[in-house]
């Protein structure tokens, strides 16, 4: 992904998990926190070690990432998206990442239809 649609720095996950408004499935936690004058939306990922080992980890954030690029022009701009994975997303192969992640948005009402 592009530089500026991460968000890397601990400050600004915090931020989300504060004042972001949150939603959920049994697979992924979306926080999401309007920012003014930003022009696209930026996107962190947490997984956490519990869910498995290094290869694990990355592949589902692989896998959460090409499903973002792939809703990239459903998504709402000038938002802070931070997703953070549950242990049954290490189960799950690309298809059903991305059908779980387009769920849990459209529940947060931040994916066009």
């Amino acid at each position: 992904m592009k530089k500026e649609l991460r968000i890397k720095k601990n400050k600004e996950f915090q931020t989300a998990f504060q004042k972001g408004q949150s939603f959920a499935n049994r697979q992924f936690v979306v926080y999401s926190l309007p920012k003014e004058g930003q022009d696209h939306f930026r996107i962190g990922l947490s997984v956490s070690k519990k869910i498995g080992n290094a290869v694990t980890r990355n592949r589902i954030k692989r896998y959460v990432r090409q499903s973002i690029l792939e809703l990239n022009e459903q998504l709402a701009i000038g938002n802070d998206y931070v997703i953070i994975a549950r242990k049954p997303a290490a189960d799950m192969d690309f298809f059903e990442v991305k059908k779980s992640l387009t769920h849990v948005l459209k529940v947060g009402k931040v994916l066009k239809k």
